[in-house]
């Protein structure tokens, strides 16, 4: 969640320095007076003259700067990619047997067990849960909805004494840690005559 929050606002906001730059250009060659001090003069002025694009050329740290910079730039790049393309979902969990060998229960599958066996509940509408972590130590996030009639601390104690132990059990982990999301299901109001 915060990662995903993270990357929309850096995005937002490096869209809007390229709009309000990439603006300012467009008005600037269509004949609006810029301010004295902005880059650009009139329409018919470029962003870097030959002097300028030149300048440094023969200063020694000119050029190490410069592939310094862009490879700081490209390197964050990369970082960011594979922070977005990194899984956040776990794919699966490794079971011991007890004889020392090891199976491997998919996630999905412990995730839509433990989802249905919470959703059947006593005033539990719907239900969803991922797992997150690593193999040997996952951890569930759940989300229950919940009808507006039922107790929220009593069905947060029925799912932990419920279903997460079940899982737990029968995946033979020592411990699963969970967050549990707890939301209201909406319903019309009542009529009352």
């Amino acid at each position: 969640m915060r990662s995903g929050r993270l990357n929309r606002v850096l995005l937002a906001l490096a869209g809007l320095i390229l709009l309000a730059l990439g603006g300012s250009v467009l008005a600037v060659g269509l004949g609006v007076r810029p301010p004295t001090w902005w880059i650009h003069g009139g329409p018919h002025d470029v962003l870097l003259s030959h002097a300028e694009r030149t300048h440094y050329r023969a200063a020694d740290w000119w050029w190490p700067a410069l592939i310094a910079a862009l490879a700081l730039l490209v390197l964050g790049a990369l970082w960011w990619l594979t922070a977005i393309l990194r899984r956040h979902r776990l794919a699966e969990i490794r079971v011991d047997t007890g004889d020392g060998a090891a199976a491997v229960l998919r996630a999905r599958a412990l995730e839509s067990a433990l989802a249905e066996e919470a959703a059947t509940g006593s005033g539990v509408v719907h239900a969803q849960v991922r797992l997150r972590g690593r193999r040997k130590k996952p951890r569930a996030r759940a989300l229950l909805r919940l009808a507006p009639e039922v107790d929220p601390s009593t069905a947060l104690a029925d799912f932990t004494s419920g279903p997460l132990a079940h899982a737990r059990d029968s995946a033979g982990l020592a411990a699963l840690p969970a967050e549990v999301r707890l939301g209201a299901v909406k319903h019309r109001a009542e009529r009352v005559t």
